[in-house]
């Protein structure tokens, strides 16, 4: 089996698996000096967007096409690529369609498609010039949004009038949303065949007015609050993120982000994203499945959502920022996880992140302590 890959950066992700699963890899990347090119059979250098990787996937006649895109821009073109590979070459691409891609891309349509299916999301409206200075200040604090944007970027949580104003002078097609108090979540969704299978719910960090990004806080799992067993597959939020992949028929992969309001005890969704998640590793780490990998077993043609229920196992997990890993630990090969008290390191040098891996909370807080000791005590870190 033949399969191509869009985008090396994510790579390291499935190089096992596949010299596992004896499957030839071909990789496109635009920037030649990219990582993780060496590990695939064949690599192309080829300019930005769609057309090379589609030209070379009819060329190569592979038997499939898996875009690793972490970033949220060429997704609707991806989209587009998948839709003509799929209905005029028959090459099956393990992404999500033109208008999954193209409604998830836009966080103001996303919330009125939920809004008008019953999901609950913070209230919103979309802010027409001349702006009501006044009425904003009063509502503050406020969250400042524009449609497109990722990772933090196009979103402001004001909390003053200068944060209204600098906001509004800088962008445009801007909405308003209801500042939530209470914590991040994500959950990640594989979906193909019309068959969803929801992972485990992440928690993510407290919601803050100083609006910190994700990437720079602890997460944890599986969730530990009121009324949320993670444990169960069918607690409410796993229930929540199928329905959501359905109704918007994603294929491959999905991460959607979600606010919990500890006052009134509401999970509100916020966006959508048709991608690998930025919590893969914490989603690994606490259920043995390896969402890139299962977008290679849908392509080999043997997925199915009631197999991976099966496999699905209960560890606890942590992910933490470290800048870069103590010198003095080894750094495993291969982000995989080795047994149940075990870890990964993943990102750039100086923003690294090391996930842990434990068979209950007392393991995950020493094996945390023994393997990031310094960390641990100047943090004061503990799981709950």
């Amino acid at each position: 089996m033949k399969i191509l890959f869009i985008g090396s950066r994510l790579f390291d992700d499935v190089a096992y698996y596949l010299n596992k699963e004896n499957i030839t890899s071909i990789v496109t990347e635009s920037n030649e000096n990219a990582i993780n090119l060496d590990l695939a059979d064949k690599k192309y250098i080829v300019p930005r967007g769609m057309d090379k990787p589609m030209e070379i996937a009819i060329k190569e006649d592979v038997d499939a096409v898996i875009p690793l895109i972490g970033i949220d821009p060429p997704l609707s073109e991806v989209g587009k690529m998948k839709d003509t590979l799929e209905k005029e070459n028959g090459i099956p691409v393990i992404s999500s369609s033109f208008y999954t891609a193209n409604l998830a891309a836009d966080k103001y349509n996303t919330k009125k498609l939920l809004q008008k299916e019953g999901i609950k999301t913070p209230t919103f409206r979309q802010l027409q010039e001349p702006y009501d200075l006044e009425n904003l200040e009063e509502q503050l604090p406020i969250v400042l949004k524009t449609p497109e944007g990722q990772g933090g970027t196009g979103v402001k949580v004001a909390v003053n009038k200068e944060d209204i104003s600098e906001f509004l002078n800088e962008k445009n097609n801007i909405f308003a949303e209801e500042y939530v108090e209470g914590f991040e979540v994500s959950i990640e969704v594989l979906r193909w065949n019309n068959e969803s299978v929801s992972l485990c719910p992440v928690y993510k960090g407290d919601t803050t007015l100083e609006g910190i990004h994700p990437l720079r806080k602890i997460k944890q799992a599986p969730l530990n609050i009121d009324g949320i067993d993670n444990k169960k597959h069918n607690n409410d939020i796993c229930i929540l993120a199928e329905k959501i992949a359905d109704l918007v028929k994603v294929e491959g992969t999905m991460d959607i982000d979600i606010l919990h309001d500890n006052k009134s005890n509401n999970d509100y969704v916020i966006e959508l994203n048709t991608r690998p998640s930025g919590t893969r590793y914490m989603t690994a780490a606490t259920t043995d499945i390896y969402p890139l990998c299962q977008l290679v077993d849908m392509a080999k043609g043997n997925w199915a959502a009631k197999q991976v229920k099966s496999k699905i196992k209960n560890y606890c997990s942590a992910e933490i920022p470290v800048g870069d890993f103590p010198e003095n630990q080894k750094i495993p090969l291969n982000k995989v996880f080795e047994g149940p008290n075990s870890y990964i390191v993943h990102g750039p040098q100086h923003y690294q992140r090391v996930t842990i891996r434990a068979e209950d909370r007392t393991n995950l807080n020493d094996v945390t302590h023994n393997l990031l000791s310094d960390y641990s005590k100047k943090n004061n870190i503990h799981f709950n």
